[in-house]
């Protein structure tokens, strides 16, 4: 097992600590997030889905796995609370120190 990188797990922490003005912040201004077939873009788009379906439902991960796939990262996360609950891969392309992309369909 390989420990998430730390823009990951800065948005775990963030999530955890139901701070969403940090969990935006792990996102690069253009980011890409997709919640099965569901696209959100940039940090506005961010934040409308931390609102409906991560910190506005008090979601908690906690990372069980990471490991690289090419340019992205694969990491599992155990999700429990007013959301989805169980256990997903999540696929993370990062741009330096932010989320450029993540992919959530597993």
């Amino acid at each position: 097992m390989t420990d998430a990188p730390a823009p990951v797990q800065r948005m775990v922490e963030a999530t955890n600590a139901a701070d969403s003005d940090a969990f935006v912040a792990c996102f690069a201004p253009d980011a890409y997030l997709e919640d099965w077939g569901r696209g959100f873009h940039g940090r506005e788009g961010v934040a409308a889905w931390d609102r409906t379906d991560n910190i506005g439902v008090h979601m908690h991960f906690e990372v069980d796995a990471a490991r690289r796939d090419g340019d992205d990262w694969v990491v599992t996360l155990v999700s429990t609370g007013g959301g989805y609950n169980g256990t997903s891969e999540i696929r993370f392309r990062l741009d330096g120190d932010l989320i450029a992309r993540m992919i959530i369909a597993g």
